[in-house]
């Protein structure tokens, strides 16, 4: 009878019955492929239905948190692909990896508070569409904070006058539009988003060749759902 140290052990169980038990309870059971691979087998349109449907998941009480586990975190310490670029609100009700049911390495998520594209969340967009990402969510979502205080229209301490002024636009807007006042100025601060980015000449050309898409998003804090916008 041959000798199993501890190490070849742990990894005959790691093989046969530790690999199994933790990809069901954790998700992990797409972790054989390559990152990359699973990435460029996408086109924008299927990796928008991707993170619509992880929504849905999450939304229906049936998210199955997919790449969460340590195989995961091993696979992606070396490189990223993201196949979905989020632009969101800091608002701590909206952590766009939970509601929309993904993973470590996939999405690429800048969060600030009203979703705004000022420069330096413009240039981190762009960095992930250059890492791959086929899809960017511009994400607004219900009673949003920061577009209550733009409407307001009151004086701001510190920098979040800095913000607010990235919103007023679309406060301006939607200024006596029939309908509710706040969600109007929410989804039209969002399209406004949109067309700050698609003038980006990095983002522009990869929509021109087919490579990207950005829509909005439009997240119900009651239900838990993303509708698109536009």
């Amino acid at each position: 009878m041959s000798f199993i140290s501890r190490r070849n052990l742990l990894k005959l169980t790691a093989t046969t019955v530790g690999v199994s038990l933790i990809t069901d309870r954790l998700g992990l059971n797409t972790l054989a492929a390559p990152v990359q691979i699973a990435t460029k087998s996408l086109t924008p349109d299927t990796a928008l239905a991707k993170l619509l449907e992880g929504n849905k998941r999450f939304a229906s009480q049936k998210a199955i948190q997919p790449n969460q586990g340590v195989f995961r975190l091993q696979e992606v310490a070396r490189e990223q692909h993201p196949f979905a670029a989020i632009l969101g609100c800091a608002d701590s009700r909206v952590p766009v990896e939970i509601l929309f049911d993904r993973g470590l390495g996939d999405l690429f998520t800048i969060r600030v508070a009203g979703n705004v594209a000022t420069p330096e969340e413009i240039g981190s967009l762009e960095y992930a569409a250059l890492l791959g990402t086929q899809i960017i969510l511009v994400l607004g979502h219900e009673r949003c904070g920061a577009v209550t205080a733009a409407l307001a229209n009151q004086p701001a301490p510190g920098q979040i006058g800095t913000i607010l002024d990235q919103i007023q636009p679309a406060i301006t807007a939607t200024k006596g539009r029939s309908g509710d006042p706040l969600k109007n100025a929410i989804i039209a601060n969002v399209n406004n988003q949109i067309i700050t980015l698609k003038s980006s000449p990095v983002l522009a050309n990869l929509i021109a060749t087919d490579k990207l898409k950005i829509v909005g998003g439009y997240y119900d804090l009651d239900t838990g759902l993303v509708s698109q916008i536009g």
